[in-house]
């Protein structure tokens, strides 16, 4: 059909903040209209033109049309997981649209037909945004790259051949980049800004201001050089961590105080080559800088292969060295200087198609088509060559082995060989979690073939169940699965994908963690050859870590961040493991800050997540721990620092201020709202009037302290009411009480209650730094009359309230709108510039910003490791651990750190070794084990949190427990039954040597 039958869909785009809210934090609403208006067409569906438009339908364009009317061949199943194998004869374009477009009903999926052996060509690609050609000679690429660079349509061309990839890029002669690096903008306190032809500015000296030479800057709050509030974006230049010029100041004002520095994203200019100027002079993006060399190799490659289709009709044969020479002459024509082994390698597997690596160029390409559309994020400039070479097995395979058969792996054959295939087929993984990274890790496992041998085991475990913003990234899902287990979800969407994985999958929703420890034994890991996390919690993370070092069996662990990801392999007895270095600790914000100087937004955000706890979850928590414990009242004086407060808060919701009807909550809110907004803030400034000043002299609300002001309530302001609405629902929700959501009555209820007048406190302590001690309430009535006053909890009997349980993702419970709301009232208070719905959401819910691109590039990287470990690979610089940005683009790939080696004599050991016992030996036989093997004395032994020995504990101890058996050793000093799962204790002891020096040992396993 022509390309102007082509309906294009032109309409003002609203974003489903449910579906893409994970994605939005990392592209933002701007990017994302810009995105919804674009029509973008792939050509080629084989396994990397459905990777590439699996990416970008999720993502959101406005439509996705694909082109290729060729038939399917049982060899596409390699890595097209949305063919089956009933599909063989059809139209590629045709059997792929329906399972596209199931995964966005936002985005229409349409075939531009055609007929077999009919290429693409110009007048069918008129009328895109972004054309992308898949596994298309140089001559078509050529063809239709002259028209988009002459037309202002941006053009990608992506291959890939068994383990390596290319991609190359043209966006046209003059591109815009809005956004090259995705970052947020810097933001900072300033000091002083000098009066000169320089502009010194001088930071608050708490934080670094973190801008480069080159980076735009504007103000706000400035006293004095008022000018500079809000002023054109001025480029600054270091001069150190906490100073910076801007430029001639000489003839603005003189600067007084305060003042905000923000960056300010100024647009860059690309302009591409076409792939006609480029190829003779390319410019080259390089994904590991250990291979410097190997761009300009497979440049000259890629075309010789090209080169020889066009003339044979046919790729070379695998490992076919008569077609592999005549690739070689080809590409040496080009480039006389180009390394031979590399192109004869890249001959050999021009027929395979490896789904780990058609995942990493296919997410790669759809997140530069995305910067096509969106101008978010700096393009890839221009070409691009990838390889995973280290992925082939240490016997490289014969000629013979890598013959098709007539099979779905014949792709793989082709480059990997049948006897290595059927080690993958024959491997037994545990997936650690279904999410974003479980579903591309199992949809690359499953065009691999992995575990579908007679041997073969995938356990897959997730307790979560399927939930709206998971359907932008979990491609496995769709709506009708929603609140579905994920784990079973995901196997029985791959076991449709390869039917060979039928009955070889075993999904749980056991998490993973000390609890289940009898469910993950030591049988449980023995039938296990290695662990795949999928997670997205670091404590998850330590605890399998620590299991696969105990069990010695190797680990795949990664994660993303928005455009960000990481790839580390952890290989036992050659690698640290994941717990070896660790982030440091996220820095928190001190609570004198949020309590009364906020100067931020996130400041104002935490402050209402508190508040939303103490109003809604903890009061009702211990009104039910009072009802149903006898001794609760005993306990918390006994405990708590707090007693006062806490039986007044129980006093309050059980009796005093428990309401009966839906109007007292309005009632409640609107006194809340005076109490937190007006009556507090006016104490803070009785206490810390605004004209303060410090010990020396200086104004007490300056720098970070901004001084607050006392609101007004009035009902017709959107925020006020929003505050009473979503506060009073919350309010009735703990007492069972029906809600109601007619502004009208709110304001009508809020408007009529009749507000104390406030009388500040003397001799209120404010707490101004961290290190003063917070101010505690005393005096007043006495404890025991207050309990007194308390009505017996058997006199209600069965009565409990309802502590509401946080949920970001629903938008019908208040939950987040309450956050908002006190939020912003309180940056009211401060004049801190309130924040939106959609960006308090992230803050106080703690959202990892998620695209499905880098989720599914990080998978691909994994795979590719994954097909080392199976081939038993021993040495270091076999493996790689990796960090990609795809925002930037940044590619860094570096050797795992070798496992930290320790010495006790002349022995040395890492953290895969330990002592093992036998047999449930008594503590004696482990002291004199040590005594006369390595003459070493033990002064310490340990198991778990029990000390179960010292040197010091005295005679009759020592008498006591030496002559134990261990296991009952541990049950006599921790009080507690070993569960009847344990076959084994870890155990940690100190020891010193023969000159009393402390010696480090590795841990001991005792059997039992």
């Amino acid at each position: 059909m022509a390309a102007l039958d082509v309906k294009m869909d032109v309409d003002e785009p609203t974003i489903d903040e449910g579906l893409y809210s994970r994605q939005l934090y990392v592209l933002g609403h701007e990017a994302m209209k810009k995105m919804a208006a674009s029509n973008v067409l792939i050509v080629g569906m084989q396994g990397l033109g459905v990777e590439i438009a699996k990416d970008i339908v999720l993502a959101g364009v406005k439509s996705v049309t694909v082109y290729d009317p060729e038939p399917v061949t049982i060899q596409d199943l390699s890595s097209q997981f949305f063919l089956r194998t009933e599909d063989v004869g059809k139209s590629r374009a045709d059997a792929t649209v329906p399972r596209l477009a199931e995964l966005n009903a936002y985005v229409p999926v349409r075939n531009l037909g055609g007929t077999a052996e009919q290429e693409i060509t110009v007048d069918l690609i008129k009328g895109f945004q972004a054309v992308v050609l898949c596994n298309t000679s140089y001559t078509k690429q050529l063809e239709i790259n002259n028209w988009t660079h002459e037309n202002g349509v941006s053009f990608i061309a992506a291959e890939t051949r068994g383990l390596f990839g290319s991609v190359f890029n043209d966006f046209g002669p003059k591109f815009t980049c809005v956004d090259p690096t995705g970052e947020q903008p810097l933001t900072g306190m300033i000091v002083s800004v000098e009066q000169s032809s320089e502009g010194l500015v001088t930071c608050l000296d708490e934080t670094r201001h973190g801008l480069e030479d080159g980076d735009f800057v504007t103000f706000t709050e400035v006293q004095g050089m008022t000018e500079l509030n809000g002023c054109e974006p001025r480029k600054i230049s270091v001069k150190g961590p906490y100073t910076f010029t801007i430029g001639d100041t000489s003839n603005l004002q003189g600067y007084k105080a305060g003042g905000i520095f923000t960056q300010v994203k100024m647009p860059k200019i690309i302009e591409f080559k076409s792939l006609r100027e480029s190829i003779t002079a390319p410019e080259h993006f390089y994904t590991d800088f250990a291979k410097f060399e190997r761009p300009t190799t497979l440049h000259a490659g890629f075309q010789a292969l090209s080169k020889f289709k066009e003339q044979q009709k046919r790729l070379p044969r695998p490992r076919n060295s008569e077609d592999a020479a005549a690739v070689v002459a080809l590409a040496k024509e080009l480039e006389p200087e180009i390394d031979e082994k590399i192109v004869t390698e890249l001959a050999y597997q021009a027929t395979g198609d490896i789904a780990p690596l058609v995942a990493v160029i296919g997410a790669f390409v759809a997140q530069e088509v995305l910067k096509a559309c969106s101008a978010k994020f700096h393009p890839m400039v221009q070409h691009m060559y990838f390889d995973s070479l280290e992925s082939l097995p240490s016997n490289l395979p014969s000629e013979q082995d890598c013959q098709p058969i007539g099979s779905r792996y014949d792709a793989q054959y082709a480059v990997f060989g049948k006897t290595f295939h059927e080690k993958v087929a024959n491997h037994r993984q545990f997936l650690v979690g279904s999410g974003a990274i479980g579903c591309e890790m199992l949809k690359n496992w499953s065009m691999m073939g992995l575990a579908s041998g007679p041997r073969g085991d995938i356990q897959v475990t997730d307790l979560d169940t399927i939930e709206k913003s998971n359907l932008n990234r979990q491609f496995l899902f769709r709506p009708k699965d929603l609140g579905k287990f994920k784990a079973e979800v995901a196997a029985a969407a791959v076991a449709d994908m390869n039917p060979d994985l039928k009955g070889k999958i075993s999904a749980r929703q056991d998490a993973v963690g000390p609890a289940t420890e009898n469910v993950y034994t030591e049988e449980f890991f023995a039938s296990i050859d290695g662990v795949t996390n999928a997670l997205d919690n670091v404590k998850a993370r330590l605890y399998m870590d620590q299991r696969c070092v105990f069990y010695n069996k190797p680990l795949l662990e990664s994660g993303t961040l928005g455009t960000k990801g990481n790839v580390q392999v952890v290989v036992p007895h050659v690698t640290e493991s994941y717990s070896s270095s660790q982030d440091p600790p996220e820095k928190e914000t001190p609570s004198c800050t949020v309590k009364n100087f906020p100067n931020a937004i996130q400041h104002t955000i935490e402050w209402s997540r508190k508040a939303f706890e103490d109003f809604f979850i903890k009061p009702a928590e211990a009104v039910n721990a009072y009802l149903s414990d006898p001794n609760y009242l005993e306990n918390t004086l006994k405990y708590s620092g707090q007693q006062k407060e806490q039986i007044e808060q129980i006093l309050s919701y059980l009796v005093t201020n428990k309401p009966l009807t839906f109007e007292e909550c309005i009632i409640w809110a609107r006194l809340k709202f005076e109490e937190n907004y007006t009556n507090e803030i006016k104490q803070l400034l009785f206490s810390l009037p605004k004209d303060a000043t410090t010990t020396s002299g200086q104004p007490f609300w300056s720098g970070p302290k901004r001084a607050p002001d006392p609101l007004v309530f009035n009902s017709n302001d959107p925020v006020h009411l929003d505050y009473i609405i979503a506060a009073a629902n919350l309010h009735a929700y703990n007492y069972g009480l029906r809600g109601e959501t007619d502004p009208a009555i709110f304001r009508k209820v809020a408007d009529s209650v009749v507000v104390p007048e406030f009388v500040p406190k003397d001799g209120v302590k404010i707490q101004i730094n961290e290190n003063e001690p917070v101010a505690q309430a005393g005096g007043g009535d006495d404890l025991g009359d207050l309990a007194s006053r308390l009505p017996a909890p058997s006199s209600l009997a069965g009565y409990r309230l309802t502590p509401v349980e946080f949920e970001k993702d629903d938008d019908t419970n208040h939950h987040i709108d309450f956050i908002t709301a006190a939020s912003n009232l309180r940056a009211m208070n401060y004049n801190i510039t309130p924040a939106d719905r959609h960006t308090t959401k992230q803050i106080a819910g703690k959202i990892i910003p998620a695209i499905a691109t880098t989720t599914s590039l990080v998978t691909g990287l994994v795979c590719l490791e994954l097909y080392k470990i199976i081939d038993g690979k021993t040495k270091l610089e076999d493996y790689k651990n990796g960090f990609v940005n795809l925002a930037l683009p940044f590619f860094g790939f570096s050797e795992p750190v070798a496992a930290k080696k320790s010495k006790y004599g002349e022995t040395e050991w890492t953290l895969w070794d330990r002592f093992e016992f036998e047999n449930d030996p008594t503590l004696q036989d482990i002291v004199t084990w040590f005594r006369t093997n390595h003459k070493l004395e033990i002064t310490m032994v340990s198991q778990g949190v029990s000390m179960l020995w010292s040197s010091f504990i005295g005679k009759k101890k020592s008498e006591e427990r030496l002559p134990m058996k261990f296991s009952k050793l541990v049950e006599f000093v921790s009080k507690k039954a070993i569960p009847p799962h344990s076959k084994q204790l870890v155990v940690e002891v100190m020891v010193s040597d023969e000159d009393d020096e402390d010696v480090e040992v590795p841990f001991i396993v005792v059997k039992i």
